[in-house]
């Protein structure tokens, strides 16, 4: 029988999860290991981390390290996302571009690999800058009277990218194969949330816990993008121009800020400045996450217990 739900948790942990093409990837404090579902049974890689601020311990400083991780986090992602792509069924691969075979013939397999990872990075980046920097600047540009008025067109740029990316969502979490990926991430929760409650990692223990999880990474992107519209407030010029170089500029600062107000959150969620904070990310969840299957919890489950520590705690928030 299910156990009923509750709200304590024995300690928050650090370890953290993507949700893949029919899979599951978990990050631990040592190793990260992908668990997906494919015809043949569950496939299962397990890596060390090797992180660049164990090289450079600067790298790990406050407001260094969010820009680190954010950066590592999003390449790492991207080949686990590829890996996981690469054990789907052939009809439902992608065929290879002429240009991705003309890199594999040139440069090999590998370092091909490498080049489209971080093509890709670069490219989402990049798409990312245009559609909630370039475009909210813009169209705030066209609006009549809006010269000298620096708040005002702050706070619509503002509006205008949180439009754009709750339409972004919603329309991706329509997709058939969004929509499991989607499920595949509420049992990333789920799992998280049965191991920092101290119960045994069972599926009829991960069903009924929940899906909305105070540090998602979606609710960074979402901190991300609110202070954002304040920081724009600093903004006291008319340029379209220069206003969307600035905002490049301060993309980086963003993101630290964020990353540090994600970390605080996470550490004190039971503090109502830290639920207040975590509630708008919270509820965001409910459109990129959905109710998994039994097999996708028995993903996340293995994946989780592939990459927690020998040493008990040495995985604490």
């Amino acid at each position: 029988m299910a156990k009923k739900e509750t709200n304590q948790v024995c300690f928050r942990t650090s370890i953290g999860g993507q949700a893949l093409m029919e899979g599951i990837l978990m990050r631990g404090p040592e190793k990260q290991a992908i668990v997906c579902r494919t015809e043949n049974g569950l496939v299962e890689k397990v890596e060390p981390l090797n992180l660049v601020k164990d090289k450079y311990p600067i790298l790990g400083w406050p407001f260094i390290r969010g820009i680190v991780t954010f950066a590592d986090s999003m390449v790492k992602g991207m080949r686990a996302l590829t890996y996981s792509a690469s054990l789907l069924p052939e009809e439902e691969q992608e065929e290879p571009s002429k240009f991705d075979l003309w890199l594999e013939k040139k440069l090999g397999n590998e370092k091909a690999e490498k080049i489209v990872i971080g093509m890709a990075a670069v490219m989402g980046v990049a798409l990312a800058i245009a559609l909630f920097i370039l475009l909210p600047t813009l169209i705030a540009g066209f609006i009549p009277g809006i010269e000298g008025r620096y708040t005002a067109r702050s706070l619509i740029e503002g509006a205008i990218k949180i439009v754009i990316f709750l339409l972004y969502l919603g329309l991706v979490a329509k997709m058939k194969e969004i929509k499991r990926l989607f499920s595949y991430h509420g049992a990333e929760h789920k799992t998280i949330f049965c191991y920092e409650k101290g119960l045994p990692l069972t599926v009829e223990n991960v069903r009924p816990q929940s899906r909305l999880h105070p540090r998602c990474g979606t609710s960074f992107l979402l901190v991300v993008i609110i202070l954002g519209l304040f920081v724009g407030l600093l903004i006291q010029v008319d340029n379209t121009l220069l206003r969307i170089a600035l905002r490049i500029l301060l993309l980086p600062v963003l993101v630290a800020v964020a990353y540090e107000l994600n970390r605080w959150a996470g550490r004190h969620d039971t503090n109502i400045i830290s639920r207040i904070v975590t509630w708008p990310g919270k509820q965001l969840q409910r459109l990129t996450t959905n109710e998994p299957d039994d097999g996708m919890i028995e993903c996340a489950i293995r994946a989780m217990e592939l990459v927690i520590p020998d040493e008990k705690g040495k995985d604490a928030w």
